[in-house]
């Protein structure tokens, strides 16, 4: 397929800075993922790779050539939009082989491309119908088509799933990560739902503000974010973050005081902390136990959500409302007052610039990316 390589690559309109100076690297079959919230400049960065977009500074390059003054339609690109923008007029395969048509390929060839994109995309039984007759998620797919019979170098996604219902999404995450597979192509991906990123990527890409945040494996962005905009926006149910001030500090690790008075010793690099600095405390809710006979915190339940297998509590801290995930069979009920703590490995400490202190610990999963899962189910079927 095809490598991308942004360098230095900045956009502006007017004295508005959308993008601000991003590189990254983009290896042969890789899925990559951008992901942010709205605004933080994704959607535009994706439509300066596709050529919809001209980048104000720095080089765009695809398999190592210079793209800058290259047209949409020679970069060897495939987009597909969030709009499904089929032609209500035509049947499923001539939506699909619309772009061959204008390319002047001829009817037999343009055919058997159609047959063999409806093959993968399971779509053969749909081919002689028009876009009405469609649900949403095949009429995605047929969007999908459309850009698969260009046999691309690279597969551009602009947030493809937002109009579609919660059921159809999942459905769709799962065939367009086989669709991937199958295809063995290199594809980026453009969304603001942190939950698409962590189940379909090889690698994401944060965004704020136009600035790449932290570049990684959706694991060691879980488990090792690099600051506290990454912490909180990647993980769902988001993490929670408690005051904390230092009591003692050195190079193997970080005793911090807790909201209730309780001292833990998280194992982060502290070497050049002093006891009275006040930091903040990262614990995810999935990582919060209820303990209530040694808990070092409490607090007031405030809502409590019950979705079958597992529970969700919202507690009321003095300083903080803390979220915990528990069993789905747990007895306690609104307003009760709880205990609970954490292992102080799954904590994460962040200072006051809200940059995340390097963790001592590497986490067995970190580097760990989806298609390594892949890899890994073929070598033990061997």
């Amino acid at each position: 397929m095809a490598t991308l390589q942004l360098d230095r690559v900045t956009k502006s309109f007017g004295d508005t800075h959308v993008i601000q100076g991003v590189d990254l690297e983009v290896d042969d079959k890789e899925f990559v993922v951008f992901v942010g919230p709205s605004g933080c400049g994704k959607s535009t960065l994706l439509r300066m790779i596709a050529g919809l977009e001209s980048a104000t500074s720095g080089d765009i390059l695809i398999d190592g050539q210079r793209m800058n003054d290259i047209g949409p339609a020679d970069r060897g690109l495939a987009m597909v939009f969030q709009s499904y923008a089929l032609y209500p007029h035509m049947t499923v395969e001539d939506n699909m082989g619309f772009s061959l048509r204008l390319a002047g390929v001829d009817k037999p060839a343009r055919r058997e491309k159609v047959r063999e994109a409806a093959r993968i995309l399971q779509l053969e039984p749909l081919l002689d119908r028009k876009p009405k007759a469609l649900s949403g998620g095949q009429r995605q797919r047929v969007a999908i088509g459309r850009a698969i019979v260009r046999n691309p170098g690279i597969f551009l996604f602009d947030e493809p799933l937002s109009n579609l219902d919660a059921a159809l999404r999942v459905q769709m995450r799962i065939e367009l990560a086989r669709l991937h597979e199958e295809l063995d192509a290199t594809m980026i991906y453009v969304t603001h739902d942190q939950i698409e990123a962590m189940t379909m990527a090889d690698k994401i890409v944060v965004l704020q503000g136009g600035v790449v945040e932290q570049v990684g494996s959706p694991m060691e962005l879980y488990h090792h974010p690099c600051n506290r905009f990454v912490a909180g926006f990647i993980g769902s149910p988001k993490m929670n973050f408690l005051p904390v001030q230092v009591v003692e500090a050195d190079a193997d690790g970080v005793g911090v005081r807790l909201p209730g008075g309780d001292v833990t010793r998280v194992p982060v690099a502290g070497e050049k902390l002093s006891p009275g600095t006040p930091l903040e405390l990262g614990i995810r809710p999935e990582h919060l136990v209820l303990d209530e006979a040694q808990g070092p915190l409490s607090g007031e339940i405030q809502v409590l959500e019950r979705l079958g297998g597992q529970t969700s509590l919202y507690v009321r801290m003095d300083d903080a409302m803390v979220t915990l995930m528990a069993d789905g069979d747990i007895a306690h009920c609104v307003h009760d007052t709880v205990r609970f703590g954490f292992e102080s490995h799954r904590a994460h400490l962040f200072d006051a610039e809200g940059l995340a202190l390097p963790s001592l610990e590497k986490h067995p999963l970190a580097g760990l990316r989806r298609q390594d899962n892949r890899v890994a189910s073929d070598a033990n079927g061997a």
